[in-house]
């Protein structure tokens, strides 16, 4: 006599239906079979990207336990990846998924942070299509953003969440730009007083001079230029909480009637100086603006005037990553040499001088990564491990990236075509504050 199929027992358990066992061992063997499909398919793509970045020395770990490496021999960190969505999203973009998946623990790093970094950066290749391509888009990705509305946005989102969270980790002075360091072992305050120095030497300040500024920060360089070289300072910042700061620590110091801190764009500059000087404002202007900020500084000197710029750069034109711009710097964009030639070839600006201190950036996020962690429990209780776990991975990448040579840092001094007083060598950047005197006895 047949046997008569079995008849299912039950209701749904679980997502699954409760079969006599003869019957449940026919679906279960096909649905095994469908995930082993599954893992293979997942193992084969994450092959396929390690490979695309160059096998760093990583190992990526499923959910399940599954173990993924290109990389013959020992790895510096494992990556766990805690879901399969995770999954699919640093599969679809990489550059972008990574970052928010960190940032909300769907993505860990096991090990060392920096030694992850460093490994995929040191073998991620960039094929010239890829230069090409990313050259392409750069003028698309400054466009959209740096009006006067969308930068006075884009710096509220960076630099308005509250001076108590930067007071954590940046020096005394409340700097944050890359600092200057005459030795290794130059503390992080000694690092940033030495940059205020170098800019003002590069300018040639004289007591008496008249000098705008262009992003100020919380104030710091200006008031370094009123006390110790005589100067009165303007300076512009659309940024409420920094602007407010520097009020207030102006008035502290009792360099209120020789310094100005006014809330606006630098494109609303009024007046006629001897100097202009901007640090780290000019990665937020948009290349799209340059011709913009030379007429602003062309309009600002006098016939003898000169000027600094300060700003992270590039070694050829590209957008910024798009995690970093999308969550951290919305409408950053910093600039190759040639593009900051935009700035003065219109006006017929002389560049007198160009310095890369890279490895001063690195040196100067390697205290503040530091300083970041030591305050890491206080930076939760401000806002959440979200944010904390973000800001970790922007500071050590961008760390990353100085050190490895994906970012630059630019000192760029300049002046109007027809000025000769501009010194012969470069011994007056080196002398000591009381032996200098604006440009020095070689000077043409």
């Amino acid at each position: 006599m047949r046997q008569e199929q079995a008849e299912p027992v039950g209701n749904l358990i679980n997502g699954g239906i409760i079969y006599p066992a003869p019957a449940r061992k026919q679906v279960i063997e096909p649905r095994r079979t469908l995930v082993r499909m599954i893992f293979a398919a997942e193992r084969f793509l994450l092959l396929r990207m390690l490979n695309a970045i160059g096998n760093p020395q990583v190992q990526l770990v499923l959910w399940n336990g599954l173990e993924i490496s290109n990389h013959q021999g020992m790895v510096v960190a494992q990556v766990l990846i805690r879901d399969r969505g995770a999954l699919f999203k640093l599969l679809t973009d990489p550059e972008l998924y990574f970052g928010e998946l960190y940032s909300s623990q769907r993505i860990e790093v096991q090990g060392n942070l920096l030694g992850f970094l460093e490994a995929v950066y040191r073998v991620w290749p960039l094929s010239r299509q890829r230069k090409i391509g990313k050259k392409l888009l750069a003028p698309f990705y400054d466009a959209r953003r740096n009006t006067l509305t969308g930068a006075r946005r884009n710096i509220h989102h960076h630099y308005d969440i509250g001076n108590d969270f930067y007071k954590l980790w940046l020096d005394e002075r409340m700097l944050y730009t890359c600092a200057y360091f005459p030795s290794p072992t130059t503390s992080l305050e000694d690092a940033q007083l030495a940059k205020l120095d170098h800019i003002c030497r590069k300018l040639r300040l004289h007591p008496g001079e008249k000098v705008v500024e262009a992003g100020c920060g919380w104030g710091a360089l200006a008031l370094h230029m009123a006390r110790h070289y005589g100067v009165t300072v303007t300076a512009y910042n659309i940024s409420k909480e920094q602007v407010a700061f520097a009020r207030q620590r102006a008035y502290a110091e009792g360099l209120d009637g020789q310094v100005e801190f006014i809330e606006d764009d630098y494109r609303n500059m009024s007046g006629e100086f001897d100097a202009f000087v901007s640090v780290g404002m000019l990665e937020h202007v948009g290349t799209d603006h340059y011709r913009e900020l030379g007429e602003v500084i062309d309009r600002s000197l006098k016939d003898s005037g000169r000027g600094l710029i300060h700003t992270i750069g590039l070694n050829y034109p590209r957008p910024m990553d798009s995690w970093t711009e999308r969550h951290i710097f919305p409408g950053a964009c910093p600039p190759s040499l040639a593009q900051m030639m935009q700035i003065f070839e219109p006006f017929d600006f002389s560049v007198v001088d160009v310095e890369n201190l890279r490895l001063h950036y690195a040196k100067t996020l390697e205290h503040w990564l530091q300083r970041y962690e030591d305050n890491a429990d206080l930076v939760t209780e401000m806002f959440d491990p979200k944010f904390v776990r973000a800001w970790r991975l922007y500071l050590a990448g961008s760390l990353t990236a100085f050190k490895m040579g994906g970012m630059q840092l630019f000192q760029v001094a300049f002046t109007r075509a027809g000025n000769n007083q501009i010194p012969l060598t470069r011994q007056y950047l080196y002398e000591s504050q009381s032996n200098f005197s604006g440009a020095s006895d070689g000077k043409l």
